[in-house]
């Protein structure tokens, strides 16, 4: 176990926040071991989800270098729109025939050869605005928080409404995160054969149940880890349902909201569901519900990390 008595938290700011993630992780020892167990939100909770999601960014670049070889692509709706930037036009279509349309790209695609399209996307493209390598988007203060909590032996997951295969290819990478301990919204496969008879799995159009979002994040980690959060943090109204599973541990529990009030450093908004209206702001729903709420413009000295060459914030260790 890693030693925590210098300061696990050295991008947090002094301040009611940090002083409740310095009460969890010294009360952490109180809880038994198969229940130290921590699920974070990726998109906007460990990395930057604005002003396009990183995953949007990858379906982007793979349609534009597909409509090179197959111009005939760009005349499709679907495509049309999110090759022109045309929000209102995607609104129009709808969000999920759009996402179906771009998860298309790499259908019949096997779980490796997608994997290694998502690494080269990850080591190569920059953020739209900030003009930092994708990698460098994420947060120095959360990716601190991940290595304190491995250091007193916390399960540590990622459950996102993004892409099961995306995330799993970059969790390690980027989060120290195994694969395995990631949940997400899951395109369907099917058993195929290659050319020599051996059995090999290829990604379909097709979404295998629930968008992961709202109360399908807490079934679907049920479903697929069996472990409930002592500790548990989002950024938006679709973790409504996870935030609130943390706080009904027993024992020491935490549940963090970060709130994007930064339009300095990064940006400024509220956070929201994708599939569905919420009856008040995430942050009032926070307060109400007592949870911790993360002021990224009070509460963080610093917002990002350094790329995947530029080593790591302090009591972070990467495994894989």
């Amino acid at each position: 176990m890693t030693d925590l008595t210098g300061d696990p938290l050295p991008s947090w700011r002094s301040g009611p926040t940090r002083d409740a993630l310095l009460g969890f992780l010294g009360a952490a020892p109180e809880i038994p071991p198969e229940d130290r167990v921590a699920y974070f939100d990726n998109d906007g909770t460990l990395w930057c989800e604005r002003p396009t999601y990183v995953q949007y960014e990858f379906y982007l670049d793979a349609l534009r270098r597909r409509v090179r070889d197959d111009p005939a692509l760009a005349h499709e709706a679907e495509f049309r729109a999110v090759l022109a930037g045309d929000s209102a036009a995607v609104g129009e279509i709808g969000l999920e025939r759009v996402a179906l349309a771009l998860a298309g790209l790499f259908r019949g695609l096997d779980p490796a050869a997608f994997t290694r399209e998502t690494r080269t996307f990850l080591r190569s493209a920059a953020h739209p605005t900030l003009g930092r390598p994708l990698a460098a988007t994420r947060y120095r203060p959360m990716l601190e928080l991940l290595g304190a909590l491995r250091a007193l032996d916390f399960t540590v997951g990622v459950v996102t409404g993004g892409g099961t295969e995306f995330v799993r290819s970059v969790s390690q990478e980027l989060y120290d995160v195994p694969p395995e301990r990631v949940v997400g919204t899951m395109i369907a496969y099917v058993l195929d054969r290659d050319d020599a008879g051996r059995p090999v799995l290829r990604r379909t159009g097709r979404v295998l149940g629930d968008v992961n979002e709202g109360a399908a994040k807490v079934t679907n980690i049920q479903t697929q880890l069996g472990r409930s959060p002592a500790l548990a943090a989002g950024n938006s109204a679709g973790d409504t349902e996870l935030l609130e599973w943390a706080s009904a541990a027993d024992g020491p529990h935490l549940s963090l909201l970060v709130d994007h009030d930064d339009a300095d450093r990064e940006f400024a908004y509220a956070g929201q569901a994708q599939t569905f209206a919420a009856d008040e702001p995430i942050t009032d729903t926070a307060r109400r519900l007592g949870w911790t709420v993360v002021s990224m413009r009070r509460d963080w000295a610093t917002v990002f990390a350094g790329g995947l060459t530029d080593g790591e914030p302090a009591g972070f260790t990467r495994n894989g």
